[in-house]
């Protein structure tokens, strides 16, 4: 692989545990995956007041910032899908860390807001999720 490229499977999502201290196991079975980083565009723009009705310069400045995880693949039964389907079906926020190769890690209270199995006759059962942060979550530049 050329220098500073990274490996697409190495984008991961890790649900913690819940212990002290938490231990992060990866969501086993993910196969097509993206991070998304962005934020709401708050528009300044304000006219000329010496010269209102001259070009007007659109401005912005950044507003909410939205991070969101999704990731879908084969489904593996584990003690982490396990876990990770009991946040699911009770709605509840849980702690997990996304591991972007050649960023860093984004790690915090995240939710899951939307779930879904699917499955054909002979291939294995899938999944897909889409988590987003719960809460202010710490970044840690990748060394």
């Amino acid at each position: 692989m050329a220098d500073g490229q990274q490996l697409g499977r190495l984008l991961l999502i890790k649900v913690g545990d819940g212990g002290s201290p938490e231990v992060f196991s990866n969501l086993c079975g993910i196969k097509t995956r993206s991070f998304n980083l962005s934020a709401n565009e708050i528009d300044t723009t304000i006219p000329s007041c010496t010269n209102p009705g001259g070009p007007v310069q659109k401005t912005s400045r950044p507003g909410i910032s939205n991070r969101t995880f999704t990731g879908s693949g084969n489904f593996v039964k584990s003690a982490v899908s396990t876990a990770f389907l009991t946040h699911v079906r009770n709605s509840e926020a849980f702690n997990a860390q996304v591991v972007v190769p050649g960023d860093g890690t984004y790690e915090g209270s995240w939710m899951v807001t939307d779930f879904s199995f699917d499955g054909d006759v002979e291939p294995n059962l899938e999944f897909s999720a889409t988590f987003v942060a719960a809460d202010v979550l710490t970044f840690t530049a990748e060394v």
